[in-house]
């Protein structure tokens, strides 16, 4: 069983009677996880509830705080699975708080669709949020070894880094095909306010296409004919159902810098090649740039996010072209961060990015010094 970095952090909240809610895309392992948990708390009774069930899912929809009380009555632990799929379920988890029961809470759901947006405002000051993710670099190395992780690269890159991709990797094409035709939009396609699915896989192609570019709403609504309205709803779904990520541009004081530009990752680099059903080996692609890109970022993503670091994550363009790949601004320092998948390609920081912030530092990623940066 590969331990992931989260879990002791959300078993040291529960220490701090507040609700705790695991968000994150389907088969992550969030259940899995759960267990984990479950097996390491000193618990007599617990109520397990899985609302992709109806009866469970009815078992919390609009009752009452006197019909709540009588279910959770003697349990040590609740744990609510696909929390998203119950309606209100913010007011229902304020009713479960103000109930001050001994209980420990934990409640997870497969996107932020139905379930940040109608359990943060009810629930305001009871929840504390975590988000889990494929798994990352730093956890695969710790239950492995540096090496070990060094000669599955390749694998990584193209296959990414799925919980049942990671376990059964000869599998791991038809793993990855299955999460992304059944899983990867079941929320969204369930979402009311989504009208045109075979719009939403246009779109998430030509995202999959244009990993490391700076993304235009207005070009991508032209190819998939869609207006730019639609595309950046559409984008803002994708985000939170753990699809992709965006990430803005860098400016402060330079005139020729890009003030509003973005791009857009995938959190998992099996699934963007799923979507474009190209699992070629590095030696045959065209792509091990982005490749190399999209699994370094989303990989610092995920690490910041288990080691509590609030960091902003930003790429840097001027008008005349010069560029850095990632921006780190964490307590005030800049890092600026250049992705070589060539060892041996030279790269040097733009001058008039080390005139204007003269107290950045800046670093050059490649495959033969990657280690730090990630764990």
């Amino acid at each position: 069983m590969i331990e992931r970095i989260i879990k002791s952090r959300i078993l040291h909240d529960f220490n701090r009677n507040k609700i705790i809610t695991l968000l994150g895309p389907r088969q992550v392992g969030k259940t899995t996880l759960l267990e984990q948990i479950l097996k390491t708390c000193t618990v007599n009774k617990v109520l397990q509830l899985n609302c992709d069930n109806e009866d469970d899912r009815l078992l919390l929809q609009g009752r009452s705080t006197t019909e709540l009380k009588m279910l959770i009555e003697g349990y040590d632990m609740i744990m609510i699975d696909e929390a998203q799929r119950v309606l209100n379920i913010g007011l229902t988890l304020k009713m479960m708080g103000d109930l001050k029961s001994n209980a420990r809470i934990i409640v997870t759901g497969s996107s932020s669709l139905g379930l940040g947006d109608s359990i943060n405002e009810p629930a305001t000051g009871r929840l504390l949020e975590y988000n889990l993710y494929p798994f990352t670099f730093a956890e695969l190395v710790q239950n492995s070894s540096w090496r070990d992780e060094q000669r599955m690269l390749f694998q990584r890159l193209v296959y990414g880094m799925y919980p049942e991709v990671v376990t059964y990797p000869s599998d791991a094409r038809r793993t990855l095909m299955t999460i992304t035709n059944s899983y990867l939009y079941k929320d969204l396609l369930s979402y009311q306010g989504l009208r045109k699915p075979a719009l939403l896989q246009n779109l998430v192609r030509a995202l999959a296409l244009q990993i490391g570019s700076e993304v235009s709403y207005n070009e991508i609504g032209n190819l998939i004919g869609a207006d730019k309205v639609t595309v950046e709803k559409y984008i803002d779904l994708l985000e939170k159902c753990f699809v992709v990520f965006r990430l803005p541009s860098f400016s402060r004081n330079m005139r020729n810098e890009i003030k509003k530009g973005k791009k857009i990752y995938f959190y998992d680099n099996g699934i963007r090649n799923a979507i474009l059903s190209n699992f070629a080996p590095p030696e045959l692609r065209t792509d091990m740039g982005a490749l190399w890109e999209n699994f370094l970022i989303s990989e610092r993503v995920k690490r910041n996010a288990y080691l509590g670091l609030y960091a902003q994550l930003y790429f840097w363009r001027t008008q005349t072209q010069q560029e850095i790949d990632l921006i780190e601004e964490y307590d005030g320092r800049l890092t600026a961060f250049e992705f070589k998948w060539n060892p041996k390609t030279k790269a040097s920081i733009p001058r008039n990015f080390t005139e204007t912030y003269p107290n950045s530092s800046f670093e050059v990623i490649t495959t033969d010094n990657y280690l730090p940066f990630l764990t």
